[in-house]
């Protein structure tokens, strides 16, 4: 998932939303890189050749926000476990960034606060296989506070303003959970 517009509510507005994120040459390029991204992790764990894209670009609309969604599938190596697909991929480019490694030296330096279960993984293992999602909107409390965690993806042509409009966008159905609006 990288490339989001709000949902208003209104069909007319949320279609044109929806034609401008997919027309946005900057999303689009952001999505691109994010999904060659992914292929990368997963070409890691995968047989050869066998990673791939049978889902690209498509337009999910949740109740606050839609967004550009793209699939990719490999088949796992005999050698490689469900570990290793997690080692692989995790940190996800898409709350990273890319060259990923980097990135995540760059996000250590630059956040006063640690993500916590920020872009990690939530999931389960069973005996045979493993589901997880990239924990991309979430609230955790402490002893004192609460957090509500929502980010955006930065890329060059990114506005600030925009970014953290967005980051709005995603955090408002976490806090309409909690009845704060």
């Amino acid at each position: 998932m990288a490339g989001t517009r709000e949902v208003t509510g209104d069909r007319a507005r949320d279609e044109k939303l929806r034609q401008e994120l997919l027309k946005s040459e900057k999303e689009a390029a952001e999505h691109v890189m994010l999904v060659d991204l992914a292929r990368n992790d997963l070409g890691k764990v995968c047989e050869l050749g066998s990673v791939k894209v049978p889902i690209y670009r498509k337009i999910v609309k949740f109740s606050k926000v839609q967004h550009i969604v793209s699939k990719v599938v490999g088949v796992l190596k005999q050698s490689a476990d469900s570990f290793d697909v997690l080692e692989a991929v995790f940190p996800a480019g898409t709350v990273s960034g890319a060259p990923k490694i980097r990135a995540i030296e760059i996000i250590h330096e630059l956040e006063e606060v640690p993500r916590g279960p920020y872009a990690g993984g939530v999931g389960f293992f069973e005996k045979d296989e493993a589901d997880f999602a990239i924990n991309i909107r979430s609230f955790y409390a402490t002893e004192a506070k609460l957090y509500v965690q929502a980010g955006a993806g930065i890329v060059a042509d990114s506005q600030p303003e925009f970014e953290y409009k967005e980051t709005q966008h995603k955090a408002s159905a976490l806090l309409g959970a909690l009845g704060v609006r």
